[in-house]
Parts: C-alpha cells; sequence; structure tokens
C-alpha cells in the first residue's frame, strides 16, 4: 500500500490538503482533507489530474473558521454528505462566517484538543495552536506507522505543539512572511501588527529557528505552507530555512526533503510506500 499527499492549495486565497491510502483496492481506497477553502469543483479536478477519483475523500478535517480555510464546507457537508470535523466553537464560528452559505447541520462532527479520534486506518489528533480565530488547532495525523503534522496558521510554536510537531514523519509548517517585504509592504499598520503578533502567522525566519532546534532525524519531508502572495515568494522561504539548516550542518535534498507548497495550485503528488 501507499500513502498519498497532495497539497491542493496553500496560502491566504485558499487551503485544502489531501492525504489518502491507495492500493487497497480500487474500491476501497480513501483519504481525508485537511481544511477545504477552495472551491468543490476545484477539488474535484485537481484529484482528478493526479489519478485520486473525490469519492476517495471521505471526511474533512478543519483547522479553524477563516474563510480561507473553510469556503467549501458547506457544499462537502450537507450535499455530499462527508462528515466535517472541528472543534465545537469552530462548528459555531464556520456556520457564522459569511461564506458558509449552507450552513452545517447534518455533518457537523467534534473533535477535542489532545484527544485521538480513530477514522478507519486513520488516528487524528488536534493540538492548540495560537491564531487569531475561535479555536485554532493543528493535526497529527497518523496512518500505517508514518505521522503527518500539520501546523499552519500559528503565531508562535508553544510547547504543546512542539511536542507533536517533533513527532512528524512529514511535517507541513507555515512560513507565511519575510519581515522585510511585511515592513516595506503595502498593509495598513493594524495589519502588520496582526501578523507578527503572537496569535497572528509565522515568518520564513522564525519557521527556519524553530527547524534548526527541532529537525528529527525521522523527519524526511517539510513542505512550507501558507506563504503569502504580497509578504513572500517560494524562492525566499526555501532559502531562509535551506541556509539556516546549512549552517548547522543539515543540507536540504540530502538529509531531508524541502519545498515551499504553491499557494494556488496543487503539489506534486508524493506517495510513500509502507
Amino acid at each position: 500500500m501507499k500513502i498519498q499527499f497532495i497539497s491542493l492549495a496553500s496560502g491566504s486565497s485558499g487551503n485544502c490538503y489531501y492525504v489518502g491510502v491507495s492500493g487497497i483496492s480500487e474500491a476501497e481506497d480513501y483519504g481525508i482533507l485537511i481544511d477545504a477553502g477552495i472551491p468543490v469543483r476545484t477539488i474535484r479536478q485537481d484529484l482528478r489530474n493526479v489519478g485520486i477519483p473525490f469519492e476517495r475523500v471521505s471526511a474533512v478535517f478543519v483547522t479553524h473558521d477563516h474563510a480561507d480555510h473553510i469556503k467549501a464546507l458547506g457544499t462537502l457537508g450537507e450535499r455530499c454528505q462527508l462528515p466535517i470535523y472541528a472543534t465545537r466553537e469552530t462548528h459555531v464560528g464556520i456556520n457564522r462566517n459569511y461564506v458558509t452559505t449552507q450552513k452545517l447541520i447534518s455533518s457537523m462532527h467534534y473533535v477535542e484538543k489532545d484527544v485521538p479520534l480513530h477514522f478507519r486506518d486513520f488516528t487524528i489528533t488536534p493540538f492548540e495552536v495560537p491564531h487569531d480565530a475561535n479555536d485554532t488547532v493543528g493535526y497529527c495525523v497518523e496512518i500505517l506507522g508514518r505521522t503527518f503534522v500539520f501546523a499552519t496558521d500559528t503565531g508562535h510554536i508553544t510547547d504543546t505543539a512542539s511536542a507533536y510537531i517533533d513527532r512528524a514523519n512529514y511535517l507541513i509548517i507555515e512560513a507565511n512572511y519575510d519581515p522585510d517585504m511585511l515592513r516595506r509592504g503595502p498593509y495598513p499598520p493594524h495589519l502588520k501588527r496582526r501578523i507578527t503578533g503572537p496569535t497572528g502567522h509565522l515568518s520564513n525566519e522564525e519557521t527556519a529557528a524553530y527547524l534548526v532546534e527541532h529537525l528529527a532525524p525521522h523527519t524526511s519531508h517539510v513542505w512550507l505552507c501558507h506563504l503569502s502572495a504580497e509578504n513572500n515568494h517560494p524562492d525566499l522561504a526555501y532559502k531562509t530555512v535551506e541556509w539556516r539548516l546549512r549552517e548547522r550542518g543539515i543540507i536540504a535534498g540530502k538529509d531531508f526533503y524541502l519545498a515551499p507548497l504553491k499557494r494556488t495550485t496543487p503539489s506534486d503528488l508524493f506517495e510513500f510506500e509502507v
């Protein structure tokens, strides 16, 4: 069997990730989405383009209730009848958000922070991260002996989040902005303060400094996610992290895989034999 991972979008205009299992059988292969902030038709098409039928999507797990993470939830939950998992406070925020034109009713399912939830072959544990939404979480996703950790939209990395990140074989971690680009950029002062604050976003430098101290030998892949269109560039995010790690003798491309995720288009499909 194989574990499959693809980022369908990762940025302020929309976020959506797929993790799945293939090789069981044509009828039994399945997966989950982490967030669904892009149109359902886009999710369908992007999955189809890499040979994954949309029908394999069996559930959606939501990090928080900001629009760029939840735009498609009403359709996925109420029309497609997929279970939508989130904390209770996040579900309240989802149904209050203007982008949720079809409110979640029958599709609502709940998760609790630090409480593992078993979903078929997956064990999924939400953990608290500091961000200015109703009740933001990251996800530790264990499947067939491998561990994915999603840590996006987080103002700083707490000890709690770090304990989960340290477990990752495959890490999806935010590198939202470059401080110089943000400082010189067009955002108003209050928005700049929000982004750089303790419940805002991680900069390239903050992510690099964290990885220098915490990148574990068993972490084979690191994807930099949620890059800002106005205040970052994929090459800059990559080079900032790559350079800081190289200073410590950790070589991207040799010791581990490193890549920034695309903001509005899919990544490559990654498949891992298990």
